[in-house]
Parts: structure tokens; sequence; C-alpha cells
């Protein structure tokens, strides 16, 4: 494994981690009637990497799951980042 492989891997799995910790925390803010974390910012650990952790703590913590046009921008970051690491897989064909 090269160093750019290793480095995308722990890059890749901090923050999935960090955006799980961010969601639970949005989470635990609701649930006390305090000041929330901007939908913004979680999309941004979205588009970051972050989407895996973000799919996994909607349904771990039930939290932005039927939100509006969140959840529809959250696919749209999905589909995008899928696309583009499709492209990247098939770059080597061409």
């Amino acid at each position: 494994m090269t160093d750019a492989y290793r480095i995308a891997a722990i890059w890749l799995v901090v923050i999935n981690l960090w955006t799980m910790f961010r969601f639970w925390h949005d989470k635990r803010k609701a649930r006390l009637g305090v000041r929330r974390t901007p939908e913004a910012d979680l999309l941004g650990l979205a588009v970051l990497g972050g989407t895996p952790g973000a799919f996994a703590a909607r349904a771990l913590f039930r939290h932005k799951t039927r939100k509006q046009p969140f959840s529809t921008i959250l696919w749209v970051i999905a589909g995008t980042q899928a696309g583009a690491a499709f492209a990247l897989w098939m770059w080597p064909l061409f």
C-alpha cells in the first residue's frame, strides 16, 4: 500500500468518526433544547468524505432522517462521490 492510499484511508476513518460524533452531538443538543449545529456544517463533513458516517449516524441516532432538503442534499453528495469514485476506478482503462 502506498503512502497516498494509507493517508486516504486514515483520513476516511477520521472524518467518518468525526462526522458521527457531530451528528450525535447535534442530536444531544436537540434534546437539551440548546443551540444546534448548522446543517451546512454537517453536510460539509459529508462533502469532505464523511458520507458513510453521516448515513450511519442518521440510522444509529435516528437524527435528520426525515429532514428536507437535508436528506436530498446528502443523497446528492453521496451520488456525486460514488460517481467520482467510479470515474477514478475506470480512469486506467482510458
